[in-house]
């Protein structure tokens, strides 16, 4: 239509650039809320930054790092660097320069598994700036893996960097969102913030279909991208429970090894999650190999094309699932504070989460879905072995109380509120 005003080619008025509005505001919506939930991480970043000379802020992909660092980097003049952007590493085909330029500001590397190169240079600069009186507040390195697959930061930067994890949204950086929310969709800020379950779940099959098929390939050697698929459906159906990777490999139809090592990648990109059994001296046959999760409850549903709570509900790993999604928020709200474990003996003695805390004191969990939930006997059993100085059953109800004299029903908010202050 001469002379109308057009947006990337969609006229003013027409039905399709309606849709194109509005499809914007909710797009510039999510993102305003995104940006108003504070992470929980947020203070421990600014307090590593203030007194460390680099941060790793480690994460899976689109979990709100580059939103975060942008954030916390006002306070601290940052220079943002996106190694994914040619242009960017353009910028550090000399990194030593350019950065020598730089050394006044806080410089964000985000990506930064794609220069492992850059790590000696960086130690080269910190051990410079040190010499000069400088000795914090220099680099914050985003990575999508753990320090298993970032060793060149381990190695170069031994004594001069401090790492931290942001996992997805936990039950404490939402209480304005309905808990089943969270539980169903997960914590990925673009598909617990969805304007509808379908979107959502598209989403997350979309963060699965991209994570195989593009950027697991970065960090490890090839593998089919649908021999990946298979494995992460098969956590899924196997949900929290022990690992076998004999079967897994049978499954795969590879060897145990090469099952293994697949696990390993996923469990290097803070996909998936082993939980060890407890180990002690108490003279019981104990269960010795780790349980094993997907990390986020939404992704579990994805991959078993769980569209919404109704249908997980019926669903038979809606038990194993409700289990997963306890132990991850509370291990994350306790992040390096505690030790998470397992503990379960051949008599049927058994303990869903066992947090063991720096004085060497255990608080015990168990993890109902029922709304008046019951101590079984097992859990009695486990806690006579263990002697755990507090005891708790997180189940779907609000209000606390006590089921024993010294074991306390609690909601997930409460208890994790409880870990993250210990």
């Amino acid at each position: 239509m001469l002379g109308s005003k057009q947006q990337n080619g969609v006229p003013a008025g027409s039905p399709l650039r309606v849709v194109f509005d509005v499809i914007l505001a909710i797009m510039e919506l999510k993102s305003i809320i995104a940006r108003m939930i504070e992470r929980a991480l947020a203070c421990r970043l600014k307090d590593a930054i203030a007194h460390t000379p680099a941060v790793a802020l480690l994460g899976p992909r689109q979990v709100g790092k580059t939103t975060l660092a942008l954030e916390v980097g006002q306070g601290f003049n940052a220079l943002y660097l996106d190694l994914e952007s040619e242009q960017d590493r353009a910028r550090l085909a000399q990194p030593e320069l350019y950065l020598a330029d730089h050394r006044d500001k806080l410089v964000i590397l985000d990506e930064v598994h794609r220069a492992p190169g850059l790590f000696p240079v960086l130690r080269g600069l910190i051990d410079r700036a040190r010499r000069s009186g400088r000795i914090a507040s220099q680099y914050l390195l985003l990575g999508s893996a753990s320090l298993d697959l970032l060793k060149q930061s381990g190695e170069s930067l031994a004594g001069r960097i401090a790492y931290l994890e942001l996992a997805p949204f936990n039950v404490l950086e939402t209480p304005n969102l309905p808990a089943d929310d969270l539980w169903v969709r997960g914590g990925f800020p673009d598909s617990l913030l969805a304007p509808d379950a379908g979107r959502s779940l598209r989403w997350r099959q979309d963060f699965i279909r991209t994570y195989l098929e593009r950027d697991i390939p970065q960090f490890g050697p090839r593998i089919a991208a649908e021999t990946l698929r298979r494995l992460w459906g098969m956590l899924a159906h196997h949900q929290g429970g022990l690992l076998n990777t004999a079967q897994f490999a049978r499954n795969l139809g590879v060897d145990a090894k090469t099952a293994a090592s697949y696990l390993d990648l996923l469990v290097d990109l803070l996909i998936a999650r082993r939980l060890p059994a407890w180990h002690a001296n108490i003279g019981k046959r104990l269960v010795k190999s780790p349980k094993v999760y997907v990390r986020d409850s939404g992704l579990v549903h994805a991959l078993l094309n769980i569209p919404d709570k109704e249908t997980l509900l019926a669903h038979p790993v809606v038990g194993q699932s409700w289990e997963g999604f306890i132990i991850e928020n509370l291990l994350v709200c306790a992040a390096d504070k505690a030790q998470g474990y397992f503990y379960r003996t051949s008599g049927g003695a058994e303990i869903d989460l066992l947090l063991a805390w720096p004085d060497g004191s255990l608080w015990a969990v168990e993890i109902k879905r029922s709304l008046s939930p019951k101590v079984e006997r097992g859990f009695h059993a486990a806690c006579e072995d263990l002697a755990p100085g507090r005891k708790f059953v997180v189940y779907a109800g609000q209000e606390r109380y006590r089921i024993a004299p010294d074991i306390e029903a609690i909601s997930l908010a409460e208890l994790a509120a409880e870990v993250f202050a210990a």
